[in-house]
Parts: structure tokens; C-alpha cells; sequence
């Protein structure tokens, strides 16, 4: 059976990073952060020995990008990504599914329809696949920012940009300290669950616990509201269980004094490997002077990706719902 463009990719970008990490006794992720660097300069970095640059340097004489699409390319860094992450613990270093970073793409692009520029943040960014996928939804003027405290998925998050030709502004930094950035219109985040541990600095918001570590989670909610302007769209990616914790009333009345919640999309529970990381779509807008809640929030179920007309039936839905929900704005 003849291979597809992006498993011809993805073969090539493994085969390639797997002779770097042998060579270099590198893991994985960085090793094809290697590969993926070198592909785009279409030379190997110079600070590899002579054998290991001239075998990349063969690798890339075989290997025309120009051949594939970008989407393509996107596909293949994100299964060469699964591929070294397959033993990760951590579930929240896993990038954003395609499916599910498209909703948001999608959503993203309705809440700014109107907007003559669009300044886009995601502050924990990771590599970058929601990042891109929602940077495909919006218009070319889209300035985008992004920010991930992880050496490995920064340069993953810069390669992927690069080779899908995305000009992103890259922040290495703990997303919840203060950044040089001026408030965007547009934040999109999968937000990483757990606790934050410098009590510190946690002090600094309105969310942080009374006793003991603050929720990160619930902290990033308050950081992107912070650098988003009045009246600007925020989409978070949340676990179902965001307000059944035991600092969740607090997060209740931080999000009603500073927000008007636009929607809810509960998505598919085979989205989801395990019952207990199920997450939904959360939408809010940043209180403005101007701003009003809807008459009735988007509360939506989302149905199975493999039923095409279910698909269909609730994309129908959602435009419904935007066109009156902008036309009671405009009143």
C-alpha cells in the first residue's frame, strides 16, 4: 500500500531524529528538535561532529519540503511528537488533539469576525499545535504570542511554527509571571492541571489558595485575563472537573466579577482515554464597558468526530446561535 504524504514525512523525520539520538545518546524530543531545525535551514546545526552532519546532510538532499503541504507537515511533527512523548507521565505535555484544537479554531474565528486585527496569546503553549491550528482559522494580520516554561517543547513549539511558516513571538518564561506584552484581543490555553508551587508569587492573585498551594490551572485563568483587553474573547480548554474543587467557589466569583461566561462544549467522551482527563470548551468574555452577557450561553454537547452528520447538524447550531448573539450585541 502506497504511503500517504504524511506518514512519508513523519518516516523520514523519525528515521532522521532516531540516527541523532544514537549518535548523541540525546532523547528523543531533542533530537528531532535537531532534525526539525536542520530541515528548515536546510543545513544541520554546526556544533554536530563531521559523521553525524554529513549523515543528516545526505538525509536532507532526499528530502524536498516543497512537495508537501503544511497541514502535512504539521501532521507529521505531531506524530513524531506523540511518538516521543508515548512514555511521557505527565498528561498536560500532551499536545492539544487536532479534533479538539479545531473546535477552538473554529470558535475563534466566529468570536473575531468582526475584528479588524486580531492579537492572539496562548500562555502555555507546549508545542504549539492549538497554537497553529487556531492561527489556520483567522486571517493572515492574526499577531500571535505564545508562552511555555519547557526547554524541549519551546523548541518543538518554534520548529513547528517555522516549518508551517507561522510568525509566533515566543515568551521562555513561567506563564504566570508578569510578561512584556501589551493586552491582546484572543486567548486560547489547554490548560496544564495541578498545583503551582511557588506560594510566593501565587500571592499575587486574587485566585490563589487560602492555605496550602494554589490551583495553576485557576491562577492562568486570572493571568489571561489580566493581559487580555476589555470586551476581548477568551477559550479555554478545561477539566470537567474545574468547579467541583474544593477552591472553586472562589473561582465561581472571580469569573462572575470579571467575565460573561459565552458558552460551554462538552466534548466526546472518546475524545478522552481515560474518564478522569475528559475536558471541556470554556468561552468568556473580558467585562468592558460596553460588553453585555448573552441572553442564553452556547451550552452545547459536542457529538461523536466520526459522525459526519452529527458534525454537520451542530456546526448548524453554533452559526445559529453567533448570528443571534451578534445581532443582540449590535442593539
Amino acid at each position: 500500500m502506497e504511503k500517504t504524504d504524511v506518514e512519508m514525512l513523519f518516516k523520514w523525520m523519525d528515521e532522521t531524529a532516531r540516527a541523532v539520538e544514537n549518535h548523541t545518546d540525546e532523547p528523543y524530543l531533542d533530537s528531532l528538535v535537531i532534525v526539525l531545525d536542520a530541515l528548515f535551514h536546510q543545513a544541520p546545526p554546526p556544533h554536530l561532529d563531521a559523521d553525524l552532519s554529513r549523515h543528516i546532510e545526505t538525509k536532507l538532499q532526499r528530502m524536498d519540503l516543497s512537495n508537501y503541504a503544511t497541514d502535512d507537515i504539521r501532521k507529521a511533527i505531531q506524530l513524531a511528537i506523540l511518538k516521543g512523548m508515548k512514555n511521557a507521565t505527565q498528561q498536560q505535555h500532551l499536545p492539544t488533539p487536532d479534533t479538539v484544537a479545531m473546535i477552538i479554531g473554529y470558535i475563534a474565528a466566529k468570536l473575531t469576525q468582526h475584528y479588524d486585527n486580531v492579537r492572539l496569546f496562548d500562555p502555555v503553549a507546549g508545542t504549539a499545535n492549538l497554537l497553529t491550528i487556531t492561527l489556520d482559522y483567522l486571517g493572515e494580520s492574526t499577531a500571535a504570542y505564545a508562552s511555555e516554561i519547557d526547554p524541549t517543547l519551546l523548541n518543538l513549539a518554534a520548529c513547528h511554527a517555522n516549518l508551517q511558516k507561522k510568525e509566533i513571538e515566543f515568551f521562555h518564561q513561567d506563564s504566570l509571571r508578569p510578561f512584556l506584552l501589551d493586552p491582546v484581543n484572543l486567548v486560547v490555553a489547554d490548560l496544564p492541571v495541578g498545583y503551582y508551587p511557588d506560594d510566593t508569587r501565587a500571592a499575587a492573585f486574587e485566585l490563589k489558595a487560602d492555605e496550602g498551594h494554589s490551583y495553576a490551572h485557576h491562577l492562568l485563568i486570572e493571568q489571561s485575563m489580566y493581559y487580555t483587553t476589555d470586551g476581548g474573547y477568551l477559550i479555554f480548554l478545561i477539566p470537567d472537573f474545574l468547579f467541583e474543587s474544593d477552591q472553586s467557589d472562589k473561582l465561581r466569583a472571580f469569573i462572575r466579577e470579571h467575565a460573561h461566561i459565552i458558552g460551554l462544549i462538552s466534548l466526546p467522551d472518546h475524545a478522552f482515554k481515560n474518564k478522569k482527563h475528559r475536558k471541556s470548551i470554556f468561552i468568556l468574555q473580558k467585562k468592558g464597558k460596553y460588553t453585555t452577557a448573552p441572553k442564553q450561553p452556547l451550552l452545547v454537547k459536542w457529538p461523536s468526530f466520526k459522525h459526519k452528520a452529527a458534525q454537520e447538524d451542530i456546526l448548524g447550531q453554533v452559526n445559529t446561535w453567533f448570528a443571534a448573539y451578534f445581532d443582540n450585541q449590535r442593539r
